[in-house]
């Protein structure tokens, strides 16, 4: 899906949007090759503190974070933003999921993408919790399918600025496999 929608997004932010989901991506194969929930909340640890470290000008020799660091800081972003997302992977280690911080990741992952794309609109971030409840929820963790529901609820009958639609495409397809 995340392919498809990077065919959408302007040539000229399609680098930084592929940056901010490497980002996201490596934190969640952190959790997914996770045999030891210890071992994996660590290792999400070192992506945060490295994506923070960005702030200070440290980029690690890590083409993901030079990536963030070329793609994203130079568009206004900040690393501790970015690092923000990292909590919503970390629930996923925790014996209880918390939906709400899966959710949260979501939406500020969506918030993000927006920014990038030049618009906003006060729903991206149901649109980014939805997305990101289902996108776990169908990969192992159902329970999360339930709170999504009250998301997609909340988008009935919205309309997204076209601007917005490619990264919004992926809650289209959320609700449809909801």
């Amino acid at each position: 899906d995340r392919v498809l929608m990077l065919r959408q997004v302007p040539a000229k932010v399609r680098s930084a949007f592929e940056a901010l989901w490497q980002i996201d991506a490596v934190m969640g194969d952190v959790v997914a090759r996770s045999t030891q929930p210890a071992l994996g909340a660590v290792k999400l640890a070192w992506w945060r503190e490295r994506l923070e470290d960005l702030d200070r000008g440290t980029v690690p020799a890590e083409p993901r974070l030079q990536a963030a660091a070329q793609h994203l800081l130079t568009r206004g972003m900040t690393g501790a933003r970015l690092s923000e997302i990292e909590d919503g992977w970390a629930t996923l280690l925790d014996e209880a999921v918390d939906a709400s911080r899966v959710a949260d990741r979501g939406a500020r992952l969506f918030h993000l993408g927006a920014r990038l794309l030049g618009s906003e609109d006060q729903s991206v971030g149901d649109a980014g919790a939805l997305y990101a409840l289902v996108s776990v929820g169908r990969r192992g963790v159902p329970e999360l399918l339930e709170p999504a529901k009250e998301h997609a609820r909340r988008l009935t009958g919205h309309r997204f600025v076209q601007p917005l639609r490619p990264l919004t495409s992926l809650a289209r397809l959320a609700a449809r496999d909801l």
